[in-house]
């Protein structure tokens, strides 16, 4: 024990901050935690979950279609209650946070519900003027939305906003091409909207294989969604009555009800004192940490989304885990980085697992790829046009397995157990070894031709 007041003092209550607090505290740490929005971060308040919750929902409206098809007698127009859904789902947010509270009381961490900036290299102040003393200070304030600094960007929307609106917009235009501009496209377009993706760039989720981003797009306008790439936003006006008017560069103007904005999230280190310590920071604002989430002074470290390292929410747990067992634990330990499976909930969802078959290609030279493209058997009775795509990318000298990539129902919770079997470098081989569990959509990973 230090001389400090604290221990460990945890500025940000997201997931990272959370798993760090907790874990420190289970070492015998003193522990104290400011967060001055809502404990649980954008993932249990305004992302991933809440987010999710949308798109079961938004589900519903082809499954009700489909059902027809099985046998149960469903009107040809069925109602949809936007406020009913929403509030049921903002009220299942407040349950989460009052779970993660009650994890940090029954660990014994301090809490603090109030702004909190960095005063010294272990020293931190809070938004009432109180100071507190702690041997070691731990960053984990996250990211936010990224707004576009073009005239007229105030009467946008981010992803925080859209959890709260009053209803469906009749047509909401998405700038942005990555997961979360694909997902709330997804999410309006089942809910009635007429969608618009404008994406300054040539090609949506550009980090995914290109085989297929390139199915999520044919289905995604096949479903009636729009797109307008090459289309920068130039500015944004507002007319009396309220329509939205998207001035873009090279295109028409774009009439929407509701703009959001999906460009990015950028970290949030601005304001809390860093940089007047010494804390380095790069030029998006994230804080440069070392391998041990050590920042440029040395009681000062940051996990999760501020860092720009990987972000993603069971990233940031196990950095924060990670950070707990090393300072306080006696347990050194590193965050593997390689082989991160991650997942777009899109319409119908996309995941995958290791490199892509261009990047495999820029590693290996040469590599095999196994394809499946197959229209799911619910799809075939259901009559529905969609289909899905499996790929697999093994390395042509060993035959292991480096690269899986999927786009149809159920793809992330597939994916999450095959992401075992890549991380495990098992081969090709080995997959086809495993006996088929049929009829399954999951039985394609075997038998790969």
């Amino acid at each position: 024990m230090s001389d400090h007041d604290f221990d460990l003092f945890v500025i940000g209550g997201g997931s990272g901050g959370v798993r760090a607090a907790r874990i420190a505290a289970a070492h015998g740490a003193r522990v104290a935690m400011a967060e001055e929005f809502r404990v649980g971060g954008t993932c249990v308040i305004r992302g991933c979950v809440p987010k999710k919750l949308l798109v079961y929902g938004a589900h519903f409206a082809e499954d009700l279609k489909d059902a027809k098809r099985f046998g149960w007698q469903v009107p040809d127009s069925c109602a949809f209650d936007w406020k009913v859904l929403r509030d049921h789902v903002l009220a299942d947010v407040d349950r989460l946070e009052g779970l993660y509270q009650n994890t940090l009381d029954s660990h014994g961490v301090t809490s603090f519900h109030q702004r909190a900036t960095v005063a010294g290299a272990n020293e931190v102040e809070l938004a009432d003027g109180t100071r507190h003393s702690a041997g070691i200070i731990l960053i984990a304030t996250g990211a936010r939305p990224a707004v576009p600094t073009c005239p007229g960007a105030e009467f946008g929307i981010t992803s925080n906003e859209a959890f709260h609106l009053d209803s469906v917009p009749k047509r909401i235009a998405i700038a942005g091409g990555g997961y979360i501009a694909n997902e709330f496209a997804g999410i309006f377009n089942e809910f009635g909207a007429h969608v618009t993706i404008v994406n300054r760039g040539a090609d949506i989720l550009r980090h995914y294989d290109d085989s297929v981003r390139d199915r999520l797009l044919q289905i995604s306008i096949k479903k009636g969604i729009d797109f307008r790439f090459n289309a920068p936003l130039e500015r944004l006006e507002k007319r009396d009555d309220g329509t939205l008017v998207g001035h873009l560069t090279g295109h028409e103007p774009l009439e929407a009800d509701v703009v959001l904005f999906a460009i990015g999230r950028r970290p949030n280190s601005e304001g809390l004192g860093l940089e007047a310590l010494g804390v380095e920071i790069d030029a998006e604002g994230a804080i440069k940490v070392d391998a041990d989430s050590r920042s440029t002074v040395p009681s000062i470290f940051a996990v999760g989304d501020v860092t720009n390292r990987v972000q993603l929410t069971p990233v940031a747990i196990r950095e924060g885990h990670a950070f707990a067992d090393t300072q306080f634990g006696g347990n050194p330990r590193h965050v593997d980085y390689d082989c991160i499976p991650s997942a777009v909930f899109s319409h119908p969802p996309i995941a995958a697992v290791g490199l892509t078959e261009a990047l495999a290609k820029e590693r290996y030279g040469t590599v095999k790829v196994y394809t499946s493209d197959f229209k799911p058997m619910k799809n075939v009775l259901a009559n529905r046009d969609e289909r899905s795509l499996y790929k697999m990318i093994c390395d042509d000298t060993t035959g292991k397995v480096i690269g899986l990539h999927m786009i149809g129902p159920d793809a992330p919770e597939i994916l999450q157990a095959a992401a075992v079997a890549v991380k495990a470098g098992l081969t090709k081989q080995q997959f086809d070894d495993t006996i088929a569990l049929h009829p399954t959509m999951a039985e394609e990973l075997v038998l790969f031709k």
